[in-house]
Order: C-alpha cells, then structure tokens, then sequence
C-alpha cells in the first residue's frame, strides 16, 4: 500500500559552508601550515594558541562579504608565513606608542609581501581593511586627536610598498597625518620599499624612523647582544648545527605569537593598538600573565621589593576635570542617544531585568522579618506550650517580632571608558549599569555610577605644557584626566537614567588611567554616611596611556594600580571587587571574575553583588549565636 508520508530528507550542508572550506583550504596553503585548526564564529577573528578563528560569513553571502571573509584569513596567513616572532620581539622598542608602531608597520609589511604577489590577495586585504576601518567610524573624524598615528603611518607604509592608496574609510585618518609624517620621515619611508623581504633591517630602519617622528629610543646593549645571539643561532641553523634545538625555538616561539595575533584590528584608540602586541590583536592577549608591553628587557616584580604608589604624580593636574554627565552634552543628544542605547540591546534588557530580579528577591529575603523567642513578655509562643505539659511549674515561654538587621549601603560602579570598550562592551555595560540601579534602589540600596577617560588622545594640553617646559625626565602621569559621573548616589535612577547614553557618543571613549580612577571613586565613598560601602570595578584591560608610558617606565601606570588596590584592600572599610572584560582583572584583585564576552556582564555582576550581600547576612545572623553560646 502505497504512502503519502515521505522519508526524512538527508540533512543538507549549510549554503556557506563549500565557502568555509575552500577558504580555510586557501589559508593554510597560503601559511604552508596543512594541519592548522581552522575555525567560523561571530566574534573577533584572530589567531590564538595555534587557532585560526575567522568572522562566520552570512548565509547570503555577497562578493564583497565573501571578499572581507578572505581579507581576514590572507592576513593571518601571511603573518604565519612571512613573520619571525623571535626577531619580531628582539627587534621591538620598548615604549608603549613606538611598540604599538612598530607592530602595526610590521602587520603592513606581511600583507605587503602577499599583496605584491598576489592580486586576488592584494584585493582581499584591501576589502578587509575598508571594512574595518568603516566599523571603527574612521571616515568621520575630523581631528588629529581621534587618529591614532600607528593606523595612519601603518597605511602609509601599505601605500609605499604596493602603490595602493589607503581604503576610501581611513582617507581621512592617513590625511590628517600625513604631512607630518612626510615631512619628519619621509625619507625613511622610501627606504622600507627595498628591505621588505628582510625582516631584520626593515625594523632597522622602522627604528630609524620612530627616531624620526621623536618616538624612538636607544636600544639597550642587552638588545645589541640578543641580536647577536639571534644571528649566531641563525647561523647554526642555517648549517644545521644544533637544528633540533633550533625547531623547538621556532616552534615554541611561532606558538606564542599565535597566541597572540588576531587580524581583526583595534583601531578604535591608541590604547587598544598599545594592549595587543602587533595592531591587528585581539583583546585576548589581555587573558594571561603576560610580559608588560612596555618594558620587555626587564623582568616583572611582585610583592614587597616592588617599587611602590608613592612616587607616582602627576605632571599637571590643572587640566584635570571631574564632570556630570548632563554637562558634556545637550539635553536633546541626551535624549537622542539613550534612545539609541535602548534599541542597540532590546534582548539583553530582558536577560539583565530577569538576573536583577533574582538579586532583589534575595535581597529582600535578607530584610524580611524575624522572631526572638524565649522572652519573658510579648507575643506568647504556642510552639512552646508543651513545656508546660510536661513541667507545669516552667514558665510560658513568649516572643516578639524584629526586623532583621540590614544595613544601610551605597554601591559604586566604576565603568571603564576607554576606547577599547567602543561597541558592544560599553553598551552592554551601560545598560547593565541601568538595571542594576534601578533594582538595588528598589531595594534600598543607594548607587552611584561613575567613568573614567581622558580629555584627549596622546596627552593633550598636559602634554603641550610639557613640551613647552623642555620635555624634563620622568614626568609622571602626561594627559588630561576626565572623571565622568552619571550618576550620584543621592540622585534617583529616573532623573540620571538618560545621562547613561552618553556612553554612546562618539569621540567620548579614550585612554584609561585605572589607579587614580579607583582612588577617586573610593573616595568617593569614603565620604558617604552609608555603613557599608562597596566599589564595583568593570573594566576590559590593563591601564594604557600612551603620552605617560612613552617617557616613563613601562609598568609606571599598573604599578600604580596595584599599590591602589592594595591600599583599599588592606586599609580601607570599602569592599572592592572586580570584573573583566575579556582581561584577567584576578592578577591585580582579591576579589575578582573575568569573563571572555561582554554578554556575560549582567550575571557576573548580580551574582557579585548577591554573593557580597549573602555572605554579610550570614556572618549577621551567625553573630548572635555565637555570642549567646559565649554567655
């Protein structure tokens, strides 16, 4: 008898994967690596522990979606390929600003090598690089301060060695410093062209030209003799002297530079091009223990032989400003902006909201209220009639209703405003911020919220009143701090709720200087009548400002957070806790979580606070026991 119910179909192949294949065919070719892992997903492509991770491509993928797809895997290729991490680091200058040059030219060379060679890659970095500098918004500055000058000498240096104009996106950014860059080092860029297969005198003359622009610095004879080393083992290799050792080398240090390059830029600040070792990084180079960026030749101290705060300073605070939110914008951007911010994370309002219940449901347990029994007047205790069944001459028992202790309490939360938290971490945060106000003061517990940036991009005024002080040795701290507040603790949620869109204007996000932030926001606190005071840390990297840590020691801005955080930590009746965004925030904080995706945020931060209130209302209802049992 015949059927009308068909079979099930065989499960078909999505429409981009033919695509994938042939994409990650090509990479692997391209890098001369057959058994590299190569792996789709709708986050930042990157190359990590020997992992290729390219952007999933849409089901209806276009030829210039399928082109940007390419660029990204030809750029990773290419650096497997062409790039020797072991010179690489040998070859890098110590400063945070000449180290985040010197690896952007040195992402531009590799590309260079491939776009000489190969049309169809040439025309794939081309498309990748549009696009990323079109995500970045770089097609709308209009002034030098918004334009890292790594990105712009980066394409430049791109133009010089393939005759290929920067993309139509980062025109503006290239415009605005080539002039300078021409006049300074023009000279040096001409000589690139010829040693662009020659690793080792290209970051010569990349030296030569940080010297140039004024950012280059001696290198050390410690330098000088790893470099001499690093011929000797070439030459051994090349003999075939000690040619097992000489693989392991290449292999373990090919393995960290895997680890650590992504193709997907940060061209969003200085400081994110300053976090990750080369410019196309990925922020997943803050997850480790890994050697401070700015100080490679020295080893990194702990503890109590750490040089400590006191010597930091600041160059000039006069250029300082701390400011309310409301006072950096107009009322209707305002408006414009936070309605942008409500429609940006529509879903994630639900998934906080629902997280945020659950921490008001637990915080009111904690005030509900409670008895105390065994009183000789009040309330009679029927539960305790019994005794007098049994011993008719004990005593009726009675009790009396109390409220549970809670006490009063202000929260902070500290956001980082920085521009490596551009995009879905800073809208994430804000809204986060917003919900998690709105509950606790539902609950009664007072909040403030609090950022932190500077005014500029690579020093600002501070910078200029240095420079015309004659540049003196170990400045300190060489930019304009901006402290932002959105809201006051005594402010209710509905009349600050608008000010968080400000998170959301463009041009806002810049460096971060971490310690002086948590010193002011906990003093902040200090100040407050609140019993108990806690300060919520959320931030997605290490400090990085890029005019301080050009003409101070490498570790000068984290050596101060440390000694801040210990400082409260130690001393303080403020509860401190951290999370991190991608960034291991447990190296520098007692109590600490770092998560990998900004969509994680609201749980860590209810879960946070829940397990601070909890452990609280245990040790209060532990407290009268333990005292009833001493008496």
């Amino acid at each position: 008898m015949a059927s009308n119910i068909k079979g099930k179909a065989p499960g078909k192949e999505a429409p981009t994967e033919p695509f994938k294949r042939a994409v990650s065919g090509a990479l692997r070719a391209l890098a001369r690596k057959p058994d590299l892992e190569v792996t789709y997903a709708a986050e930042r492509p990157g190359l990590m522990g020997g992992k290729a991770r390219l952007p999933e491509p849409p089901r209806k993928l276009s030829k210039a979606e399928a082109a940007i797809v390419r660029g990204h895997a030809d750029s990773m290729a290419l650096r497997l390929a062409c790039h020797d991490a072991a010179m690489h680091r040998r070859l890098q200058p110590a400063g945070q600003q000449a180290r985040a040059v010197f690896e952007a030219v040195e992402q531009a060379r590799v590309e260079a090598i491939g776009a000489r060679r190969m049309d169809g890659v040439a025309q794939n970095l081309t498309a990748m690089l549009d696009d990323r500098f079109h995500r970045a918004k770089f097609d709308t500055i209009t002034e030098r301060a918004d334009a890292p000058i790594e990105e712009a000498l980066a394409l430049m240096v791109r133009e010089r060695l393939t005759g290929r104009a920067p993309p139509k996106s980062a025109k503006k950014l290239v415009d605005l410093w080539r002039s300078l860059i021409e006049e300074r080092a023009g000279e040096d860029l001409d000589r690139l062209e010829n040693l662009i297969e020659d690793q080792r005198q290209f970051g010569d003359v990349v030296h030569e030209l940080l010297e140039s622009l004024e950012m280059g610095e001696d290198r050390s004879s410690d330098q000088e003799d790893e470099d001499e080393e690093g011929e000797e083992d070439q030459r051994k290799q090349e003999s075939g002297e000690d040619g097992d050792a000489a693989d392991a080398d290449d292999q373990q240090s090919t393995s960290m530079e895997d680890s650590q390059v992504s193709s997907e830029d940060m061209p969003d600040s200085a400081a994110e091009a300053v976090d990750a070792p080369t410019a196309d990084m990925a922020d997943d180079t803050d997850m480790g223990d890994a050697e401070t960026p700015g100080e490679p030749q020295r080893p990194r101290q702990f503890g109590a032989n750490e040089p400590r705060g006191p010597d930091y300073r600041a160059f000039t605070p006069k250029f300082d400003e701390t400011i309310a939110a409301e006072d950096l914008c107009e009322p209707e951007e305002l408006d414009r902006l936070r309605g942008y911010l409500d429609k940006q994370l529509s879903n994630l309002q639900g998934v906080v909201a629902r997280l945020a219940n659950r921490l008001q449901r637990r915080l009111m347990a904690q005030q509900n209220r409670s008895w105390e029994f065994d009183l000789e007047e009040g309330q009679l205790d029927p539960a305790r009639l019994s005794r007098i069944v049994t011993d008719p001459f004990h005593p009726l028992s009675f009790k009396a209703e109390k409220d549970t202790q809670f006490r009063d309490t202000v929260v902070t939360l500290l956001l980082d405003n920085s521009g490596s938290m551009r995009g879905r971490p800073i809208t994430v945060a804000a809204t986060c911020a917003d919900i998690l106000a709105r509950t606790l003061e539902r609950c009664g517990v007072k909040v403030e919220i609090l950022g932190f940036t500077t005014r500029a991009w690579k020093g600002g005024q501070s910078r200029e009143h240095w420079l015309g002080a004659g540049k003196p040795a170990n400045p300190g701290r060489l930019n304009d701090l901006r402290h932002i507040i959105y809201k006051s603790a005594d402010a209710p949620w509905r009349r600050a709720r608008k000010n968080l869109g400000l998170m959301m204007r463009e041009g806002l996000l810049k460096e971060n200087i971490d310690g002086e932030a948590l010193d002011w926001a906990h003093k902040r606190l200090l100040g407050r009548p609140e019993q108990r005071k806690i300060l919520m840390m959320i931030s997605d990297g290490a400090p990085v400002d890029d005019s301080t840590l050009s003409v101070n020691p490498g570790n000068y801005l984290e050596r101060h957070l440390r000694w801040v955080i210990e400082e409260i930590e130690t001393r303080s009746p403020v509860e401190l806790i951290a999370i991190g965004i991608g960034h291991d925030v447990t190296r520098y904080y007692r109590r600490a979580v770092t998560i990998v995706d900004a969509e994680e945020l609201g749980g860590a931060m209810t879960e946070k606070l829940a397990e601070l209130f909890e452990e609280h209302a245990a040790a209060d209802r532990a407290g009268p026991r333990l005292r009833r049992r001493v008496a």
